[in-house]
């Protein structure tokens, strides 16, 4: 059952430290309406897929990605599986470096690690010089990260919309380019053509990166590496573990293990 947390909301308003630290554990469903803080943040989960919507982008964040909202700008959050979740707010002046907009940004080993550090420790405000060292790096690293626009981009032509929409509903679906093209009454090249105009990328990239955001839902349901590559549409388990490792850098069974530690 979906879990409104609006009423959970964190408030910063208040908080006078240059950095803040907050963790939570959402419950499959969990959801937070329409907000802004005076702080801008970084949310992050470790592992599970999170969706952060604003009223000019969408968000959905695989565990190498996280998603960083300026001060003031209104957002709202959905978790469709159980996650742990992560944010590291930063005070307004201390933004000036940071992206001046909602995007998705590559979580890189350090952040990963100071975030998990920060964590085992129970540290919500840094105070000690040290930590506050740490704190500053995260800035650092955070303005040097790499930005995404949309790990997986909407469409905007009806025709590329029902096709999205298709496979969101049957991620293990083998048609071919040909096959989603004739169903939208398309030629095969303006179908490639809208996929490259509106997404930035081939419907083939945009599959795999679907079907990645699935597998790391489904590995967090306890599912077999075999389940998930059937469920799919991977030939064998080993194709599947192929992709699963060109997007984490880690296998399958690497990566819960991870998440079994992150904990």
């Amino acid at each position: 059952m979906a879990k409104d947390l609006s009423l959970q909301i964190f408030d910063v308003e208040a908080v006078a430290s240059a950095y803040v630290l907050r963790y939570d554990e959402f419950a499959a469903g969990s959801y937070v309406h329409m907000h802004s803080h005076r702080m801008g943040h970084l949310n992050y989960t470790p592992h599970g897929t999170m969706r952060i919507d604003t009223a000019e982008a969408h968000f959905l964040a695989p565990p190498q990605y996280g998603v960083w909202i300026p001060p003031q700008v209104e957002h709202n959050c959905h978790v469709q599986h159980a996650a742990l979740y992560r944010s590291f707010y930063v005070q307004p002046q201390l933004c000036a470096e940071l992206p001046q907009k909602a995007c998705m940004l590559r979580i890189s080993p350090i952040v990963r690690s100071i975030l998990a550090d920060f964590a085992q420790r129970d540290v919500r405000v840094p105070e000690s010089a040290a930590d506050l060292r740490l704190a500053q790096v995260m800035v650092d690293q955070l303005c040097q990260a790499r930005l995404e626009n949309s790990f997986l981009p909407q469409a905007q032509s009806p025709a590329l919309q029902a096709v999205l929409a298709g496979l969101r509903a049957e991620p293990g679906s083998r048609q071919s380019m040909a096959d989603w093209a004739a169903q939208v009454h398309l030629t095969e090249r303006t179908l490639a053509r809208h996929c490259q105009q509106e997404l930035g990328m081939g419907l083939a990239e945009w599959r795999q990166r679907l079907r990645h955001l699935c597998a790391v839902d489904a590995l967090g349901e306890g599912k077999t590496v075999q389940e998930i590559a059937f469920d799919l549409g991977y030939s064998t388990a080993s194709a599947f573990i192929a992709m699963f490792q060109r997007e984490t850098g880690m296998t399958p069974e690497q990566f819960r293990r991870d998440m079994a530690l992150s904990g």
